[in-house]
């Protein structure tokens, strides 16, 4: 390799890696500027850049801005990565929104909540819903709920608890049952004295 070198004269070789400096240069275009969008911290300006670097962008939004570039951030604002390398900053798609913070100032989320009239249309006026539960799980009759929504925003509900259900279908059993032995009674006396009066008149 020395040997080689001693052939070739020292001037021929710095005029060729000259050349292919030059051809580099031109075949490699040089870096097109892309857009991005730039807001403060608390978002009330937002200002539009082309840069072709980080800190090509930075000089701009520090002179933009009149921030001080030693005491300027960039973050991402949407979930407020740091931006501070110039191969992260390359892989940045083109319009990426970022957010300039001064020394002290810190990323918060956006809280931006769409007014009245952007607001979705909710569909339907009322809706009606039934539940049925038991307390206790040896209950003859659970427990029945009524929920009632208006507009989605009203709620309606009533509670009906049939706890002591058990007990008050036994009462009714035993009420009938009286009844029907009554009922039962009195159309055996009633047949009883209706046979004795056809016997009189037979006899």
């Amino acid at each position: 390799m020395e040997y080689a070198k001693t052939l070739v004269p020292t001037s021929l070789m710095r005029s060729v890696s000259s050349v292919q400096t030059s051809l580099a240069q031109r075949m490699l275009p040089p870096p097109q500027p892309r857009p991005y969008k730039v807001c403060t911290q608390n978002r009330r300006r937002r200002k539009g850049f082309t840069a072709t670097s980080l800190a090509d962008l930075m000089e701009q939004v520090a002179s933009c801005f009149l921030i001080t570039c030693q005491f300027l951030t960039l973050v991402l604002e949407d979930d407020g990565t740091v931006v501070d390398s110039e191969a992260f900053f390359q892989t940045l798609p083109t319009n990426t929104a970022f957010m300039v913070l001064e020394k002290g100032e810190a990323w918060t989320p956006n809280k931006l909540v769409l007014p009245s009239f952007r607001q979705p249309r909710r569909i339907g006026i009322a809706k009606l819903s039934f539940d049925l539960y038991k307390l206790n799980p040896k209950d003859f009759l659970g427990c029945f709920t009524v929920k009632a929504t208006l507009c989605e925003i009203y709620t309606l509900s009533y509670d009906i608890k049939c706890t002591r259900a058990k007990y008050f279908l036994k009462s009714l059993l035993w009420c009938f049952m009286y009844m029907a032995k009554l009922a039962g009674q009195v159309l055996l006396c009633g047949s009883t004295y209706v046979l004795r009066c056809i016997w009189d008149e037979e006899s």
